[in-house]
């Protein structure tokens, strides 16, 4: 079993990392502030104005420690890798893949009906918790509409169908999203989706663990080899991880939005931490962005029993065990795609 390492996460404006030996040191006005052995460590993200030393970018590369770099609001720049991991025959074939439609809705159809199961497992979970019937009801009538979606996409054989029952479980999961939130509803409510800037403090939460989430996921995918820009829900786009996005479809109702949902019904965020600019887009502070970033990191070291493999794993893991999956379906060495179903 792979060993759940750490990321380290540099948000310290002006900061340089280097590489010490074999160590990465993390230095502020020439000062090393830390230093941390390179095989403890499985990626590197870095926010705002962070820089790297070559040298450091060669160890990462040759040791397989993925390095981002992100605005310090969290959207994605760049990455860095070394040499492309895996078997060249695994990339062709998912590539061939990719111009087939009944592979691609082999995989976009598992990603789907994980997704919609996965939302509809969010919210028979809240209706558990809420004690007034009033707010019950409108939940439930979400889980009765994704339950009807998950037979029809069990039933679509077409990429372009599988997308729209999708669209529909995302509008229906998300229209009740804001009666999950049960603290600071003056400060935390959810009105609809909305991210290139987020227009509130929950979409801004949503999109920086959506960020946060699919570099790892992204990670994972070169590791085993796949390539991330190439998917089967997602169409291809210049500069777009688009099978990352295909898993995150899978992931993000139980990694992430239950994580933001418990940050904000914990009060472990507060309105303070969030600003709005001029652009009318939500920003968080330097705190709260740290605050996310250790619960974030708390919830990877969480434990659960992996519903393929029946294994108990760290949730961290969980973006490699998928990407090792897809990759032995693409491969041949599975008869489908065990997609991701949280109970």
């Amino acid at each position: 079993m792979k060993q759940l390492l750490n990321t380290l996460y540099v948000t310290t404006q002006g900061a340089y990392l280097a590489k010490d030996g074999d160590t990465v040191a993390v230095r502020v006005e020439q000062e090393t502030k830390l230093r941390l052995p390179i095989h403890t460590i499985g990626a590197i993200v870095c926010f705002g104005n962070v820089s790297c030393s070559p040298f450091l970018m060669g160890m990462c590369g040759e040791r397989g420690v993925a390095l981002a770099f992100l605005t310090e609001n969290g959207r994605f720049l760049a990455r860095v890798h070394g040499p492309v991991n895996g078997n060249v025959l695994l990339r062709r074939n998912q590539y061939r893949w990719a111009d087939r439609d009944d592979r691609s809705a082999a995989v976009a159809r598992s990603v789907v009906l994980a997704k919609v199961s996965n939302c509809r497992t969010v919210l028979q979970r809240a209706t558990r918790e809420k004690p007034a019937a009033e707010a019950v009801q409108p939940l439930e009538q979400a889980i009765r509409r994704l339950g009807r979606l998950l037979d029809d996409v069990a039933k679509a054989d077409k990429v372009d169908a599988i997308r729209g029952h999708e669209g529909d479980a995302a509008r229906t999961y998300f229209s009740v999203f804001d009666h999950l939130i049960a603290e600071s509803k003056g400060d935390f409510f959810f009105r609809g989706r909305n991210r290139r800037p987020p227009l509130d403090n929950v979409n801004a939460l949503l999109s920086f663990v959506y960020t946060l989430l699919t570099h790892d996921i992204t990670a994972a995918l070169e590791a085993v080899g796949l390539d991330p820009a190439v998917g089967y829900l997602h169409k291809d786009r210049p500069g777009r991880p688009s099978l990352g996005l295909d898993l995150l479809e899978e992931l993000r109702p139980v990694v992430a939005d239950r994580l933001v949902l418990s940050l904000i019904n914990r009060r472990q965020v507060q309105a303070s931490g969030f600003r709005k600019t001029e652009t009318g887009g939500v920003v968080m502070d330097d705190d709260t962005r740290k605050e996310v970033l250790v619960a974030y990191q708390k919830r990877k070291q969480e434990e659960i029993q992996h519903p393929f493999l029946g294994e108990r794993v760290a949730f961290g893991l969980i973006p490699h065990l998928q990407a090792t999956l897809l990759a032995r379906f693409v491969r041949g060495d599975l008869d489908g795609y065990a997609s991701f179903l949280w109970k």
